[in-house]
This record gives structure tokens, C-alpha cells and sequence, in this order.
């Protein structure tokens, strides 16, 4: 039978501490991919629709929390004060899902590659059965829990340390990750002990209560890979190089030209248009999308932009944060763009920084422009117009403003607003003396041939 469609709710364990890390940073918020590992569980998460998140904290539970917020700002956060265990953990949960029916699928903040699609299996897999487990075939199954089945049902989760040695021989082993409905939820919970070697409340109890109360339990399985859970700086290493591993492959199926794909590094929302070009050694940090069309060339460091079709970038570039380039723009080397808006067709050529700025369509910005935006306390705004010209060095201190058509001379340092079609020079005039350079070379040399004598008459006996 197909399982009626139910409301979703996620509750996401992010309360270890993760001592193998060897960090005072929460294991949570250790990144891959330029993002935290609990925005990439909530990220899988996200694909269920769910009607409410909950995410359990405990060691650095301010900082977890932010982090959860700054992903999801509607999830409820919840504190865990001891850490006795995944049971306990879920039932600090329940609380903050007073009033919600449906199912809840348990995840882990640490664990950041479960696919949506595994998800949406598990949820099929209600259908069939009262609670649904997330297992895997493991190459080595070391001390992973074990899961004891019988044809189709799951009988019981059994940890590593209480499990006899014929169960050790399983290779079906448990993720972790399980869904129930809520009303079954809140039943077991409560009955869950610790007579166990570890004497902690585990969540794996609830298949063997679940089937002692006359309901099924089952097992959807899923890659290995998914289940890579994060405990040391080793496996953050690995999963770092696996995700980017397959964000390349994914990148490449979609269209898009990567001429060097083992030194392009993606973060977690990195958007790519097919037809797209990225060069080698490209990075691509937090919030980025790159058009259709677009071309990225070698060694330039991008987050937080937006670069439209048939823009080119780099090589040797770098757009910050609010950096928004426009149809056909060109941004060459050594150019740094930070919270600037470049309108179609704008040519930024070398060796300039434009920040807080807007840029009209079809302007040219001559090398070594700089857009001086800050006072020291205060960031301030510069607003070029279309068509005009910034000549090479020159200086705008904003805020100040150049009109359409406009031109600067090379090596101004413009400080007042430029009407439309005017030139505008802020330099010192230049002075020219015949016959000068010779004398001043002539006197140098003088000096340094005396400086040598003196050093030679002081080094003899």
C-alpha cells in the first residue's frame, strides 16, 4: 500500500563535543565545502519540506544554535545539558513538537552526506513499516551497530560493545538515522533504559521496543558513503575530498567545462550553469551562483556574487561578498571586487579594487583604479555612470559620483561629484627641467665612488 502523505519534522542530534577533533570548536561546526557539517544535514533535510526542525545542542550550544538559525531561521533550538545518550537527546526534542502529527526522521549533525533521495526512501518505507531505520554494508564494519534482521524486518539494533560475537560477524550496520511517527515516538521514548555497557539511553533500542509492542520495524539501505559520520581531522580531510570529489562529477554531467576539475573546490550552495567555463585552481566560497555562459578563469577566489551570462572573471581575481556582475562584463587580473554592482558590459581590466560601488553599463575602469571607501569608521559609496572612462591610477574618495559619458585623467584623485561629459584631473602639474637628471646622476655617482674609497681605506692594514 502507498503510505498517505504526512507532515515531516526533523530532529537533528548536534550536541557532541567531538573530543577527537581536538578543537575547542563544536564538531558541528567544523566545515566541508565552506559550511558548517550541521548546515549540510540540515541542507538534506530541507528536501523532505519539513513542518519543523529541531536542533539538539549541548557543547557550545550558543554557538550550534546560531549556526542552526543562520541556515533555518524558523528551527527551534533545544539544549541538551547532559549528554546521556541518542534516546535522551530526542526526547529533549519532543517539547518543542507539542501539537505536531506526522513523522520524524532523526538525523545527525555530524553525518553531512545523506542523500534527499535516501530520505524519501525511508519515508516510502512507512508504508511497510511502523519505524524505519537507515542502514549499510560496510566494508569494515568495525564498531558500528550492528542491525539482526529476519527476511524484511529488523529486529533489533545491537551497539558494538554489547553485541555477542556471532552478531559481530553482521555487515549490515546502522546509521544512525531512523524515522517513526510521532505518536510512536512519544509512546517508546519513555521506555527506553541503560543497562547497557555504556550506560547511556540509545535511540537503537527502539526497533526491539517498537516490535515488543506489536509493531514492524525495517531497514532501507543505502551506500556506505552516505553514512560518513565525522570524528577526527583525518575524516574531515576525507569527507572534505570526497564532497568535492562529487560536486566535480555533478558539475560535469550538468554541462559545465571544468579544464582542470581536481583544482576547482565547490562550497555546499555553489550554483553552476551549463556552458559555463572554470579555469584551474578556482574556489568557490559561500553563496555563489555563476550564469549559463559564463567563464571563470585560473586562480580566482569567488563568494558571496553573482556573475551573469557571458561575464568573464580572472585570471588572478577575487569578487567578495555583493560583488553583482552583469551580462558581457569583463573583470581581469588582479582585480578585487567587494559589494559593487557592475552593469552590462563594464571592462575592469587590471590591477583595481572596486568596492562599495555601482557601475553603469559600458564604462571602462582604467588599471589601478581604486574606489577609497573607507574613512576609518565609516564605509561610503562611489557611483559611476554609463559609457565614461576612468583613466589608469586614479583615485575616487567617496562618496563621490561620475556621470554618464564622464572622463578622469590618469592618476587623479577625484574627490568632488564629475558632471555628465566632463573631464575631471585632480593632479599636480607636471614641471620639467632640461639638463637636470644628468647633474643629480653625475653628483650620485660622485657620492657612492667616495663611499667606496673610504670603505676601501678603512679595510687596509
Amino acid at each position: 500500500m502507498e503510505r498517505a502523505i504526512m507532515a515531516v519534522a526533523l530532529v537533528i542530534l548536534a550536541a557532541g563535543q567531538g573530543t577527537r577533533m581536538n578543537s575547542d570548536l563544536p564538531k558541528v561546526l567544523h566545515k566541508v565545502a565552506a559550511a558548517p557539517l550541521l548546515h549540510h544535514a540540515m541542507q538534506a533535510g530541507r528536501a523532505l519540506d519539513p513542518e519543523r526542525v529541531v536542533v539538539v545542542t549541548g557543547h557550545g550550544a550558543e554557538a550550534v544554535g546560531q549556526t542552526a538559525l543562520a541556515h533555518d531561521d524558523t528551527a527551534a533550538i533545544v539544549l541538551q545539558e547532559e549528554q546521556l545518550g541518542t534516546a535522551h537527546a530526542v526526547l529533549q526534542a519532543l517539547p518543542a513538537l507539542e501539537g505536531f502529527a506526522g513523522d520524524i526522521v532523526v538525523l545527525y549533525g555530524d553525518t553531512p552526506f545523506i542523500r534527499p533521495e535516501t530520505l524519501e526512501a525511508m519515508l516510502a518505507a512507512r508504508a511497510r513499516h511502523d519505524i524505519v531505520v537507515l542502514g549499510f554494508e560496510a566494508a569494515d564494519p568495525g564498531r558500528y551497530g550492528r542491525l539482526v534482521t529476519e527476511g524484511e524486518s529488523l529486529l533489533r539494533i545491537v551497539e558494538f560493545k554489547d553485541a555477542s560475537p556471532e552478531e559481530r560477524y553482521i555487515k549490515l550496520c546502522n546509521s544512525g538515522v531512523l524515522c517513526a511517527s510521532s505518536d510512536l515516538m512519544r509512546s517508546l521514548l519513555p521506555q527506553v533504559g541503560n543497562a547497557n555497557a555504556s550506560a547511556e539511553y540509545y535511540l537503537t533500542d527502539l526497533p526491539a521496543l517498537a516490535r515488543a509492542s506489536g509493531r514492524s520495524a525495517g531497514v532501507v539501505r543505502c551506500d556506505e558513503a552516505e553514512t560518513m559520520g565525522i570524528n577526527t581531522r583525518a575524516e574531515l580531510a576525507l569527507a572534505e575530498a570526497a564532497f568535492q570529489a562529487r560536486a566535480r562529477a555533478e558539475a560535469l554531467e550538468n554541462g559545465v567545462t571544468l579544464t582542470a576539475p581536481e583544482t576547482v573546490f565547490f562550497a555546499l550552495d555553489t550554483v553552476v550553469g551549463r556552458d559555463a567555463v572554470i579555469g584551474p585552481n578556482v574556489f568557490f566560497g559561500p553563496g555563489v551562483t555563476i550564469e549559463s555562459g559564463a567563464e571563470i578563469k585560473a586562480f580566482c577566489h569567488l563568494e558571496g556574487c553573482h556573475v551573469s551570462r557571458g561575464a568573464d572573471v580572472g585570471p588572478f581575481a577575487r569578487l567578495r561578498p555583493g560583488a553583482e556582475l552583469a551580462e558581457h562584463v569583463h573583470v581581469g587580473n588582479f582585480v578585487e571586487i567587494k559589494n559593487a554592482i557592475l552593469d552590462e558590459g563594464v571592462k575592469v581590466g587590471h590591477l583595481t579594487y572596486l568596492g562599495d560601488a555601482h557601475v553603469g553599463e559600458h564604462t571602462n575602469i582604467g588599471a589601478g583604479t581604486v574606489t577609497c571607501n573607507y574613512d576609518g569608521v565609516l564605509k561610503h559609496r562611489t557611483t559611476i555612470g554609463k559609457r565614461a572612462f576612468i583613466g589608469s591610477d586614479t583615485m575616487l574618495v567617496a562618496p563621490v559620483s561620475v556621470g554618464d559619458g564622464a572622463l578622469t585623467g590618469s592618476g587623479s584623485v577625484i574627490t568632488d561629484d564629475v558632471p555628465a561629459e566632463a573631464v575631471a584631473l585632480g593632479r599636480s602639474r607636471q614641471v620639467v627641467k632640461p639638463g637636470l637628471a644628468t647633474r643629480i646622476f653625475d653628483r650620485l655617482r660622485k657620492q657612492k665612488a667616495e663611499q667606496q674609497a673610504a670603505r676601501q681605506r678603512k679595510e687596509q692594514p
